[in-house]
């Protein structure tokens, strides 16, 4: 069964009442709570924890890890973002959500800003499935409409996407690419825009289904492990040629 490990920075619930009253167990346990009804294996883990809850062990045992962090990108270890984005390059996936685009781990993958708009007005979001035949969108309508979001629009400044599944529209007339899927080594990224702390997107159906989706996509298969280095010959070769430095 797919492991997930839930991250989150959980300092806004703990401090803010508006947020407290949408999320009183935290961002991360709805998340969890939703994979696990979705039938995958979850843990949380947050900022303030040890290693931020993403020990060697921990992040060993993730196949798909999922991050949403906002006001204390600045608090994550470099050696923390080093580990997670060398575990996604050997295959565990990465579901980067909301304001986590500007977290060290997505910004180090990206090798960009990752700078946008915004904008906080509780407007009206539809997300539209741009690529209907794509895992992520399972099971959705073409829209998903959100009656309050805080808004993103573009310029996004993400390397482009190797494949774009949302495209956001907002009332006050942005767009946004809010669905972006990255493969980095041998593992997959899904940046996926929803889910500002104030209003209750993660409770939502819609948004519970794509995060299904995105980590049944992200998850690692089993595909070969590929083997680097000096190698021997398949096939009977003549090898007395010694011109060589090594």
């Amino acid at each position: 069964m797919t492991q997930v490990t839930v991250w989150n920075e959980f300092r806004h619930e703990r401090h803010n009442d508006t947020v407290a009253e949408v999320y009183p167990e935290g961002i991360h346990t709805v998340i969890a709570d939703a994979l696990s009804e979705a039938g995958f294996e979850t843990q949380t883990a947050t900022l303030d924890e040890p290693d931020h809850g993403l020990t060697e062990a921990v992040l060993d045992d993730t196949d798909v890890l999922t991050w949403w962090g906002h006001a204390a990108h600045d608090e994550v270890q470099d050696e923390i973002v080093d580990r997670v984005c060398e575990r996604v390059r050997e295959g565990m996936g990465l579901l980067v959500l909301h304001s986590g685009h500007y977290s060290k781990p997505f910004t180090q993958l990206m090798g960009t800003s990752c700078s946008l708009k915004w904008r906080e007005a509780a407007e009206t979001e539809r997300l539209w499935v741009v690529e209907p035949g794509h895992p992520i969108a399972d099971g959705l309508d073409e829209y998903i409409e959100l009656d309050n979001a805080e808004m993103y629009g573009e310029r996004f400044d993400i390397p482009a996407p190797d494949t774009l599944v949302f495209t956001s529209w907002f009332e006050g007339g942005e767009v946004f690419r809010s669905g972006c899927c990255y493969q980095r080594g041998n593992g997959r990224i899904f940046y996926f825009r929803p889910g500002h702390e104030t209003y209750p997107i993660y409770h939502d159906e819609s948004i519970q289904q794509v995060l299904a989706n995105s980590v049944a996509w992200a998850a690692p298969g089993d595909g070969p492990t590929p083997k680097f280095g000096n190698s021997e010959p398949i096939e009977v070769i003549d090898e007395s040629d010694d011109r060589t430095v090594h």
